[in-house]
């Protein structure tokens, strides 16, 4: 179903104000996914203020902080200032330290595609210690690495509306999200900010003063570009380009993620290569003089010829159906850019399924702008 985008007469932010005003009147619970990255620092920051200004009721509002443990040192610091806030307003504030399941990127040696936050039994290679008064253990999770933390939250708090402050335009995955939400059901999320821009962000925290985690300036002195500046997991696919800056910006914290992923100095060997999905243009112009690939041929030897020639993760193998209905459905109409991307995404992980879908409907969007210009 395709998205219809309309023109209103209200600002960002007061339409943002509007929805959380407007699920507060509900009466039911809300639940604030805080991350401390700058989206959930903007949607922390109104909702905040709307408390203060009586306009929603502090009771009804539990704040969720999910530790994923490899966190950049101001990234806590954040955290801990927005906690101290919302307990001094009346509001709820969870911080969970939970051995959940994590998407890694890094490991591709051993063929795993995840590790556990947190891991019972793992203390001593924990990158960090828990805060105090941190939740370290829930009945929804039975066992470590039982699940992630996006399948335990629907679980923990499917009594309410879970607030998320994703924003559509960081990816064509985000804007379907946004737009399959069920609005009529009272057991969902809705995302009060999903129509901010980078720089409706950023001169959001300019205009208050926010204290934002200073990792970002370190990333943009890095040379990483003001609309792809994200606070990742370490491990996961859009973490590594930034983690290689650690070693080099803060030392220690390096130390001890090497220790708790021994393969993470691939990262600094790699991080510009297809091991990770990316090429540098520096990167580019030394392995110019290499052979041009086939990636249709390519594809088609992992999916059908010869998988079990290649190194594949878990989890990506599950999938492998799926990858080979992609190839079908579109071949003759997909190119090679596209064939690169699905290639890169089977050998060298895809966990959340997030390139598989992200290509399904690329390939036939890309299909049908061409064919509209070729009618013409």
């Amino acid at each position: 179903m395709p998205v219809r985008k309309l023109e209103s007469t209200l600002n960002v932010l007061d339409a943002a104000k509007v929805r959380i005003k407007n699920v507060f009147e509900s009466g039911c619970k809300v639940y604030l996914s805080f991350s401390s990255g700058k989206d959930s620092l903007c949607m922390a920051s109104v909702t905040y203020d709307l408390i203060r200004e009586g306009a929603i009721s502090a009771k009804q509002l539990t704040v969720i902080f999910i530790d994923e443990e490899g966190l950049y040192p101001s990234m806590v610091e954040a955290t801990e200032r927005w906690r101290r806030n919302f307990l001094s307003v009346g509001a709820k504030f969870l911080w969970f330290c939970l051995p959940f399941k994590q998407v890694s990127v890094i490991d591709h040696l051993s063929s795993s595609e995840s590790w556990i936050t947190w891991e019972p039994g793992k203390e001593d290679l924990w990158i960090r210690k828990p805060p105090k008064g941190a939740i370290m253990s829930s009945p929804y999770l039975q066992y470590p690495g039982q699940m992630n933390y996006q399948t335990f939250c629907e679980r923990a708090f499917g009594d309410g509306i879970q607030m998320v402050g994703l924003r559509t335009v960081e990816s064509i995955t985000r804007l379907h999200a946004v737009s399959r939400v069920d609005k009529t059901s009272a057991k969902s999320k809705f995302y009060p900010i999903y129509d901010w821009k980078d720089t409706d962000v950023w001169l959001y925290i300019k205009e208050r003063g926010l204290e934002f985690p200073e990792i970002y300036m370190r990333l943009y002195e890095a040379g990483v570009r003001k609309n792809q500046l994200r606070l990742c997991a370490f491990f996961g696919d859009c973490g590594t380009q930034g983690l290689r800056w650690i070693a080099e910006t803060d030392y220690d914290l390096w130390q001890r993620i090497e220790k708790r992923e021994p393969n993470a100095y691939l990262v600094l060997l790699y991080w510009d290569s297809e091991m990770f999905r990316r090429t540098s243009n520096k990167r580019r112009e030394l392995e110019s003089a290499e052979e041009v690939k086939d990636y249709c041929a390519l594809c088609k030897d992992v999916l059908f010829l010869h998988p079990d020639r290649y190194t594949i993760a878990v989890d990506t193998r599950k999938r492998l159906d799926n990858w080979r209905g992609l190839f079908i459905k579109t071949y003759g109409i997909a190119t090679q850019a596209h064939y690169k991307r699905m290639y890169e995404g089977i050998l060298y992980g895809d966990p959340k399924a997030r390139i598989l879908r992200i290509l399904w409907a690329e390939i036939f969007q890309n299909f049908n702008v061409s064919s509209k210009g070729a009618s013409k």
